[in-house]
């Protein structure tokens, strides 16, 4: 079992100490606030031990498990992997593309796995029908949530768009060719509402929109792509496979026939993967560990974690363009 760490005891924070203190694969030794007073307040309430000092817990750590405000991301990461430490960090990576580019470089120094927290790659309703999205060509997505302060310290598209923007990249196998977006601040400094529309090399576009302002919930993405549909509901973890074929000689009763102008028949049918129910945080901790344990490259790495985040900094940058 992998001794880890634990930094930041916000929201999420305690979320990570509560899976990491039941999982089989890590030996949790305690955690790390820079609010001393909340530190000690958690530590009494469910028992983790408390280290006031954060040098001395990364010391005593193989693993270091950042869940800091994003501000404090790149210090607590440079400190960590600095000590020859394997490093998870929650999403976005860094504030900056040239903090998390340092990180890159200091992870190839130190030769430590890193991996990222971009949690909707272990969504359930993704991994079920990943692999059927082959060369999608028009993607659209929408990611709307209700307000709340956290979170605030950073624009809409760097806490909520770039889960999908790590999850398009993932499946679009070409560099992005073009970003067009626009933002609005409404109650924050920074904008709360985004839309983004990012042209591939290939020819994929891919429509984005999040809001944080918004009054009800809503997480899905869809993948238009030769004879298929995929429509992923990220929020009730559904998911729905359209696709078409050729139309057979003899139609039974309840095929459903498409017919275009030229007379080709296509029958459309539904291929629903079955999706299996899991807890997301736990699995992308716990295949971290696995990808240290086996010398192999993390599911979500520090390298496509930076390139979402370059992607997201690019669609922020395009804003009143």
């Amino acid at each position: 079992m992998l001794k880890v760490g634990v930094i930041g005891a916000g929201h999420l924070g305690k979320i990570h100490l509560r899976l990491l203190d039941a999982s089989s694969k890590y030996t949790l030794v305690g955690f790390h606030d820079a609010d001393a007073g909340h530190g000690r307040k958690v530590a009494e309430e469910f028992g983790y031990p408390f280290y006031g000092d954060i040098d001395e817990l990364i010391d005593t750590v193989e693993v270091v498990d950042i869940v800091t405000p994003t501000l404090a991301h790149f210090d607590c990461a440079k400190k960590a992997i600095g000590k020859g430490k394997h490093i998870f960090i929650e999403k976005p990576i860094t504030t900056t593309y040239q903090e998390a580019e340092q990180l890159l470089e200091l992870q190839k120094e130190f030769g430590v796995k890193g991996q990222v927290g971009h949690v909707e790659r272990f969504n359930p309703a993704f991994s079920a029908v990943k692999q059927q999205i082959h060369r999608p060509m028009f993607i659209e997505a929408h990611r709307l949530a209700e307000f709340n302060p956290r979170g605030t310290d950073v624009p809409v598209v760097l806490d909520l768009m770039i889960h999908d923007i790590d999850a398009i990249l993932s499946v679009v196998e070409s560099p992005v060719k073009q970003i067009n977006a626009s933002g609005v601040s409404v109650i924050s400094n920074s904008p709360d509402i985004a839309n983004a529309r990012i042209e591939f090399e290939n020819g994929c576009v891919a429509n984005l929109t999040a809001s944080r302002i918004s009054l009800k919930q809503m997480r899905k993405s869809r993948f238009f792509q030769r004879d298929a549909y995929i429509s992923v509901d990220f929020l009730e973890k559904k998911v729905e496979v359209v696709k078409m074929k050729d139309a057979p000689e003899k139609e039974g009763d309840f095929d459903m026939i498409l017919q275009n102008a030229e007379g080709v028949k296509k029958q459309i049918y539904f291929e629903n993967p079955d999706v299996q129910s899991n807890n997301a945080i736990l699995d992308e901790l716990e295949t971290f560990a696995d990808a240290i344990n086996n010398d192999t490259e993390p599911i979500v790495s520090l390298a496509q974690g930076t390139r979402a985040l370059k992607v997201a900094l690019e669609v922020i940058e395009a804003f009143g363009k």
